[in-house]
C-alpha cells in the first residue's frame, strides 16, 4: 500500500467499520487493523444456547431514534423492540414504585450552559444549597448524582455541567428518553457491517496490535505486531484513521494497547485528551432458572408485584441499578456498577464479582441468599477497565471540556484523522450512534483531503 489514496483504519469498532464502509464506497483503498481477535470494539454480544435472549457484555441499548443505527438495521429488517415496564426504587430499605424521576428531571433541567462551567456536584451545592437540610431535597440530590454517575459512568465531581447540557440537548433531538434493543443483539449490526465490508473487498486484519505510528504529511508508517508474535512489520499509507477508545489514546507508551506517535501528537490534541475522561462501569448479567421476581409483592408497592419490572434503582454500594429484559420475559437480570463501584470490581475474580452481584440483588429484593443461589443458573461479564484495548467504559467531558471533542476530532496535517465516540461533536459521546456518526464525519474529512 504505497499510493496516495490508501487509508489504514486503526480499530475495528463501530466508528472504524462505519468509516471504512464510507471510504470504500468512494473508491478508496482501505485496510482495517484490529488488535482483538474479533471486530465490534465495545460491542460484545455473547450467545448462550441456554439463554433465550442475547447476552450483551458491552453496548445494549439504542438511545433514542438514532438514524445511524435504525437505518442500516432497517435494510436487514432487523427486529427492534422498545424498552418497557415499571421502574422500582429502594428507599430506606423499602421497595416502592419510583417517584423521584420528576425531581431529578427538574434538577437536570436547571443546568445552564451559559453560566460558568462547574462539576455536577459543585452545581448541586450552589444551585440547591439546602441549608435547612430538607430530607426530600437531599434525597433528590443524591438521586440526581446517582443518575449522572450511573448513566454516564462518570465521576460527579469531575463531569462538567456544560457537557451534560450538550448531551441532554442531543438526546432531545432524537427522543433520547426512549430506549430500544436489537432483538438478536448488537452483534446483528456488526454482522451487517462485516458483510458489507466483505462485499466491498475491505480487508480486516484482526489480532493485529498497532505499536507505533510514524508520520509526516501525506505518508504514514505503521508498526504492527500479530498476537503472540515476536516480530513486527510495517504498513504504509497516505492517511491513517485512529478510532481507538479514549482510554487507549491516553495510555502511556509502552503499555499494552498504547500507540507511540512519532512525531508526538500536537500539544492542543494532548490538552483535549486531558479534558475528557474515560468512565468506569462494570455490568453483570445474571441468568436464573425462572423469573422468580415476578411473584414478589413489596409491602410498599400498593399491591403490585414485580412482574412488569424494567428498572430497579437504589443506592446500593455495589450494584445500584438493575434492569430486566422487558418487554421480553427472559429470566435474566443485568446489574450496573458505575464509577466507584465499577472501580472496586475491576480486576477482581469472577467469583468475587458474582458474589457481590448476587448479594446486592438479594438485599434489594429481600430474597434469602440460599434461595437466590438455588435460582441462579449462570453469570456473565467483561472487565472493560482491565481490557488493554478499551481501558474503560465510555467517555465524558470534564469541567472545561468545551471544544475538547472538536479538537480531538480535528485532523493533523491532513494525515492523521480521528474517530470514535469520544470524538463525537454532536453531544452523543458514549453511544454507538455517536461512534458511527464520528466515523462518517472522519470519512468525509479524509475524502476532502484526498480530493
Amino acid at each position: 500500500m504505497n499510493d496516495d489514496r490508501t487509508v489504514v483504519v486503526i480499530g475495528g469498532g463501530a466508528a472504524g467499520l462505519a468509516a471504512a464502509l464510507r471510504l470504500a464506497g468512494s473508491g478508496v483503498s482501505v485496510t482495517i487493523l484490529e488488535a482483538r481477535d474479533r471486530i465490534g470494539g465495545r460491542i460484545l454480544t455473547h450467545r448462550d444456547p441456554a439463554s433465550e435472549v442475547p447476552i450483551e457484555l458491552g453496548a445494549e441499548f439504542i438511545h433514542g431514534m438514532s438514524p445511524e443505527i435504525f437505518e442500516p438495521l432497517e435494510t436487514r429488517n432487523a427486529a427492534i423492540v422498545e424498552v418497557q415496564g415499571d421502574s422500582w426504587c429502594v428507599n430506606h430499605g423499602r421497595l416502592t414504585p419510583c417517584s423521584f424521576l420528576a425531581q431529578v428531571d427538574k434538577i437536570l433541567g436547571s443546568m445552564d450552559a451559559n453560566s460558568p462551567d462547574l462539576s455536577f456536584t459543585e452545581f448541586l451545592e450552589r444551585r440547591f444549597p439546602n441549608s435547612s437540610r430538607d430530607p426530600d431535597l437531599e434525597m433528590a440530590k443524591r438521586r440526581a448524582i446517582g443518575y449522572v454517575s450511573g448513566f454516564n459512568a462518570a465521576d460527579p465531581t469531575q463531569v462538567g455541567v456544560h457537557w451534560l447540557v450538550a448531551e441532554m440537548e442531543a438526546e432531545e433531538k432524537i427522543q433520547g428518553h426512549r430506549a430500544f434493543r436489537i432483538v438478536n443483539g448488537y452483534a446483528e449490526l456488526i454482522d451487517l457491517f462485516r458483510r458489507q465490508l466483505d462485499e466491498a473487498g475491505v480487508p480486516t486484519r484482526t489480532g493485529t496490535v498497532v505499536e507505533r505510528v510514524e508520520w509526516r504529511p501525506g505518508r504514514v508508517e505503521i508498526t504492527v505486531r500479530g498476537s503472540g508474535s515476536s516480530q513486527a512489520s510495517i504498513l504504509t499509507a497516505a492517511k491513517v484513521l485512529i478510532t481507538l477508545p479514549l482510554g487507549v489514546l491516553q495510555a502511556p507508551v509502552g503499555e499494552r494497547g498504547a500507540i507511540e506517535f512519532a512525531p508526538a501528537l500536537p500539544s492542543q490534541k494532548l490538552d483535549a485528551l486531558s479534558r475528557i475522561e474515560m468512565g468506569t462501569a462494570m455490568r453483570v448479567v445474571l441468568r436464573f432458572h425462572r423469573r422468580f421476581w415476578e411473584t414478589i409483592m413489596p409491602p410498599g408497592g400498593g399491591g403490585k408485584t414485580l412482574h412488569g419490572m424494567s428498572f430497579l434503582f437504589s443506592e446500593d454500594e455495589w450494584f445500584p441499578t438493575w434492569w430486566t429484559s422487558e418487554p421480553r420475559k427472559s429470566p435474566t437480570l443485568t446489574g450496573w456498577a458505575p464509577f466507584r463501584a465499577g472501580t472496586r470490581l475491576s480486576g477482581q475474580s469472577e467469583r468475587f464479582v458474582m458474589d457481590r452481584a448476587l448479594s446486592s440483588l438479594g438485599r434489594l429484593l429481600r430474597v434469602d441468599p440460599a434461595k437466590l443461589e438455588e435460582e441462579f443458573a449462570a453469570g456473565y461479564f467483561h472487565d472493560w477497565q482491565n481490557d488493554p484495548f478499551s481501558r474503560g467504559a465510555y467517555s465524558y467531558g470534564k469541567v472545561g471540556a468545551n471544544e475538547a471533542q472538536q479538537t480531538l476530532a480535528a485532523p493533523v496535517e491532513e494525515t492523521l484523522f480521528f474517530a470514535g465516540e469520544a470524538t463525537d461533536v454532536s453531544g452523543n459521546n458514549g453511544t454507538v450512534h455517536g461512534a458511527i456518526s464520528s466515523g462518517h464525519r472522519a470519512a468525509a474529512q479524509i475524502l476532502r483531503a484526498l480530493s
